[in-house]
């Protein structure tokens, strides 16, 4: 395949979530391009099953890049 190709048609890097309980335990792990739409999934650094069912350390979670945080603001607004 031509490297423009290659460029175009790169597939996106898998992220890492986890589905969070109303309690805050972790439930269950899953690896995709884009977050979850349902609610309750927050992305992670990596997956541990020694987390499931429990809550989450708090260095696991991965910050949001900076335009998410302004959109959200936005939206709120």
């Amino acid at each position: 395949m031509p490297p423009l190709l290659r460029w175009l048609f790169k597939p996106s890097p898998l992220r890492t979530f986890a589905h969070l309980d109303a309690n805050g335990h972790c439930q269950a792990f899953k690896q995709c391009a884009q977050p979850p739409a349902a609610p309750g999934w927050v992305e992670v650094s990596e997956m541990r099953l020694g987390w499931l069912g429990h809550s989450l350390p708090a260095n696991a979670r991965v910050s949001q890049p900076a335009r998410e945080c302004r959109r959200a603001h936005a939206l709120s607004a």
